[in-house]
């Protein structure tokens, strides 16, 4: 079993490059060039065409199209100010094609090329459900135990996507395990003690770091799950 995935699909005017780094990491990036006038390629290291980082959640939802459980699925990415458009989708006829649409980009998969697709996904999520859900050489956790409170550190080797780990939570409160939470998020705004987070009813909340318990993405507007203390979400009214 290897440790990275690189597999590319080119055609005339569209490249798409599928890779996973690490099986311990719980993602993959998906990369798409276009060839330019001159018949050369944009090229990454220019910071040209589009990168797009997918969770296993997403990886999940992809493979039941390309098993042909939904005939589509879209979302939408967003960094900073961007908003990207995502999509998957069956064309409609007998000649089964699939169409990706990653922003401006636009990519065709004929049909030994969307089976290669779906194999080479469901063989990554497999590795990253194995690998990418446990502690190992790139989470060491050092836990301690001091009167019955229960500190987690995790270092997170650094892969470049600004992810921070919260390490004033304390796992438990009074002796008492918490009640925690999951519950997807945007950040708002940042002080050294909270997080402004909107909610998916919209609601915007300050909840102090120290009932946050699990890292998260200092980048501003970028949808992502948080593990919160339910005590404190009920109390501002996020859930009941």
């Amino acid at each position: 079993m290897v440790d990275n995935h690189s597999y590319s699909f080119f055609g005339q005017k569209v490249g798409l490059i599928i890779q996973s780094a690490s099986k311990n990491e719980p993602f993959i990036f998906f990369r798409l060039i276009k060839s330019k006038n001159d018949g050369s390629w944009e090229k990454p290291s220019n910071g040209e065409g589009k990168i797009i980082k997918f969770s296993l959640e997403e990886l999940v939802w992809i493979i039941r199209v390309l098993t042909k459980g939904v005939n589509s699925w879209s979302s939408y990415h967003t960094y900073k100010d961007n908003k990207t458009q995502i999509s998957f989708k069956w064309e409609d006829g007998e000649k089964a094609k699939l169409w990706i649409h990653i922003g401006s980009y636009s990519k065709v998969l004929e049909y030994s090329q969307f089976k290669i697709f779906e194999m080479l996904l469901k063989h990554i999520l497999k590795e990253k459900i194995e690998f990418a859900t446990v502690l190992n050489s790139s989470k060491r956790s050092n836990v301690k135990k001091l009167n019955n409170i229960v500190v987690q550190e995790e270092i997170i080797l650094d892969t470049g996507n600004n992810v921070k780990m919260n390490n004033d939570f304390k796992g438990y409160n009074d002796g008492k395990p918490s009640e925690i939470k999951e519950i997807a998020g945007t950040i708002k705004g940042e002080t050294d003690k909270a997080l402004l987070i909107q909610f998916e009813n919209e609601a915007e909340v300050w909840i102090p770091k120290s009932t946050i318990h699990s890292g998260f993405n200092d980048v501003k507007n970028l949808v992502q799950k948080f593990s919160i203390d339910s005590w404190i979400l009920k109390k501002n009214k996020v859930v009941s």
